[in-house]
């Protein structure tokens, strides 16, 4: 009538009737037929998916944050550029500088010529264009995120000569033409 040892000895000990233990014996075999005995392995690869899967999306979600944030940035700064920028540039002088390994040449006022040879104005990336604006600014904008700032004569009129450089006392200055 009891199936295994166990059960025999509670009923022996009086810890169980016999309709418990028959109760408990049809649970038994119920479970082994339906496979409900492997439930804790299950349930603990259940909640190691589940735990796996919030960290793989939290970390979707952060990388998605980054881009919004980068876009975010990059449209700020872009605003920045054309809320600050100089108009009316246009003139006779001729500017040349490299963008992308490629020279290009704009055409100046005097004034805004010195201003950029002299590092007090630069030029900056302006959605297909280039914009003029003070040093102050660009410093900001290069704080920000690097990549907007093409040309900046205020680093190179800073740099402090070589002392062993025999050519030291020969300074080639900038708005030198040809």
């Amino acid at each position: 009538m009891v199936k295994n040892a166990l059960q025999a000895q509670l009923l022996k000990a009086g810890l169980v009737d016999n309709k418990k233990a028959k109760k408990l014996s049809k649970q038994a075999v119920h479970e082994q037929r339906t496979g409900q005995n492997d439930d804790a392995e299950i349930k603990a690869k259940i909640a190691q998916d589940k735990q796996d899967k919030m960290a793989k999306d939290q970390a979707l979600e952060q990388e998605k944050k980054s881009i919004l944030q980068e876009k975010e940035l990059k449209a700020a700064i872009v605003q920045m550029i054309q809320q600050h920028k100089i108009k009316d540039v246009a003139g006779d002088v001729v500017y040349q500088f490299i963008d992308d390994s490629k020279i290009k040449k704009v055409y100046l006022q005097q004034q805004i010529y010195n201003a950029l040879v002299s590092g007090s104005l630069v030029i900056a990336k302006d959605l297909d264009s280039y914009a003029y604006l003070p040093k102050a600014l660009a410093d900001r904008i290069n704080e920000k995120m690097k990549g907007f700032i093409i040309v900046n004569n205020s680093e190179k009129n800073e740099q402090v000569t070589d002392e062993e450089d025999p050519y030291a006392a020969y300074v080639i200055p900038d708005d030198l033409m040809w």
